[in-house]
């Protein structure tokens, strides 16, 4: 039979969706008996981020040493640990091994989250973008982090009071990295008002409550994709895609999933029509483009669809427009009209996330009936980071370093006191970090994965990547957007990466049909 410590290693670093309930039931076990990792220990001011650097490196360096003592303890730990050894593990001795596993690989996720955002935080440093002074952002670094881990432990007076401090310093209106930290605060709020007493079954309550949305929250999406580069991003990278799989065809035919979170106005399909309209010589106009839209609000998608309408009129372009009123998760390739001749592409902007689930196999059932239609084009569109993990710290940390990067660019675009950014960050990306933050289950909907886990899920469901070779043209359009100094754009493995500082924040594939 396999060694116990073999068979337990797959589910370390598989798909994740298979085991996120057991993960975190076992999030306030990895910090308790954490013997090196202590944050809060730190809290006096004088570390400094040398320090922790140096810290952190070495408890990389002790991680292989760490898993050889499990694996030679082992049999000590399924006896019970009477051995008289003082090792830390023997103080549980009803856990099993694969828990210990879990434990340190939780505390190494923690650990190397910490360097990155330390990292960060230094490089913003040596460039003079550092706002916090006397190691104030440091502190606060530490305090949303204690305050995490308190919650993970269900420790609710600690994290209650840590909470309540964090309160008078993390400032909508302060620096970049302290607001942020609002927004990381709401969110360990949200997720405490959640927690259950220790000894009952699971950590986190069920959440019912759906977030209607407002004028606010529409105000603010209409702002990021005016502000920032990012949606405009992939709706060029998309349109290009999509004018070279039309290219010569007559009948051409979009199926759009979300229609990009229900922004107004169609920014995209405007775009592409214009491009279609503007065809010459053997590459006319076609002679009919049909976008069929997958969603939910209705009434805001036929809204959308008359003013596409009324703009396809303008330009002489033959246009139909359909809704399918449904959820990703109940789409099927039937509810698609597809007709004879037509060339189909499929377009989805930061939407299929949303389908990510912790059962095995829920996305990769929509990307399989989404196969059955055969489209000429898959373009996908997802931010590029690791908000899907199992364990909720180094999906904390993964989450705090991601949004710092978009703060930090929104400090480099706007004003201290311009309200726009206010609207922008408090009205769409916070609410994308409580999700992320305070939910579980089927109510935990940003679940954004890399680049390399999508090409995984495509790739079972029967799609072949195509590669994008356009990174001259992507970045001339980035010039030409004029935004601020700082975004990137990379080409990585045939995707395109927009990212801020060397951060990776979205990227942009084509797939095919195998």
């Amino acid at each position: 039979m396999e060694p116990a410590h073999l068979r337990c290693r797959p589910g370390l670093y598989g798909d994740d969706e298979n085991y996120e309930g057991e993960a975190l039931d076992l999030n306030f076990l990895a910090i308790a008996c954490h013997p090196f990792f202590n944050v809060a220990t730190a809290e006096n001011g004088s570390c400094t981020l040398s320090d922790i650097l140096d810290e952190t490196k070495s408890h990389k360096r002790l991680k292989l040493t760490l898993l050889a003592d499990d694996s030679s303890e082992s049999s000590s730990l399924y006896s019970g640990g009477n051995n008289g050894s003082s090792s830390s593990l023997n103080t549980l001795p009803r856990l099993q091994f694969r828990d210990h596993i879990w434990a340190y690989t939780q505390r190494y996720l923690a650990i190397e989250a910490m360097e990155e955002a330390a990292l960060s935080m230094m490089g913003a440093e040596e460039t003079g973008v550092k706002e916090e002074g006397n190691g104030d952002g440091m502190k606060l670094v530490q305090q949303l982090i204690a305050c995490a881990e308190a919650v993970a432990c269900r420790d609710k007076v600690h994290a209650s009071a840590l909470l309540s401090e964090l309160r008078g310093n993390a400032l909508v209106f302060g620096t970049s990295f302290q607001r942020v930290a609002s927004c990381f605060v709401q969110g360990l709020s949200d997720r405490l008002a959640q927690v259950q007493p220790l000894g009952a079954v699971g950590v986190i309550g069920p959440m019912t409550k759906t977030m209607d949305i407002t004028s606010e929250m529409d105000e603010a999406l209409s702002l990021v994709y005016e502000i920032c580069p990012q949606i405009q991003f992939g709706h060029f990278i998309a349109n290009a895609s999509i004018m070279e799989a039309f290219e010569g065809e007559s009948l051409v035919h979009v199926v759009d999933l979300g229609m990009t979170l229900g922004l107004p106005h169609g920014h995209q399909w405007r775009s592409l029509m214009d491009s279609l309209a503007n065809r010459s010589g053997n590459n006319k106009p076609p002679n009919r483009f049909r976008i069929t839209c997958v969603g939910n609000n209705i009434e805001r998608l036929l809204a959308i669809g008359e003013q596409l309408d009324s703009h396809a009129k303008s330009l002489y372009l033959k246009f139909e427009f359909l809704v399918v009123e449904k959820s990703l998760e109940s789409l099927q390739a039937k509810d698609i009209r597809v007709e004879d001749g037509e060339v189909l592409v499929i377009n989805s902007i930061l939407q299929l996330h949303c389908v990510v689930k912790e059962s095995r196999g829920a996305l990769n059932s929509v990307l399989q009936r989404l196969h059955e239609l055969s489209p000429k084009v898959f373009v996908l569109v997802e931010q590029d980071s690791s908000h899907n993990g199992p364990f909720f710290l180094g999906r904390f940390m993964e989450a705090l370093h991601y949004y710092s990067a978009i703060f930090d660019s929104l400090d480099a675009m706007l004003p201290k006191y311009d309200t726009r950014r206010a609207k922008m960050e408090q009205f769409f990306f916070a609410e994308e970090i409580k999700n992320i933050v305070s939910c579980e289950g089927p109510a935990r909907v940003e679940r954004h994965e890399r680049v390399d886990q999508w090409r995984r899920r495509m790739s079972r469901a029967g799609f072949q990547p195509v590669a994008i070779k356009m990174i001259m043209q992507a970045k001339q359009w980035l010039k030409k957007v004029k935004v601020c100094e700082g975004y990137t754009i990379v080409e990585e493995k045939g995707c395109l990466v927009l990212g801020w500082k060397s951060k990776p924040i979205i990227a942009a594939s084509c797939w095919k049909c195998s």
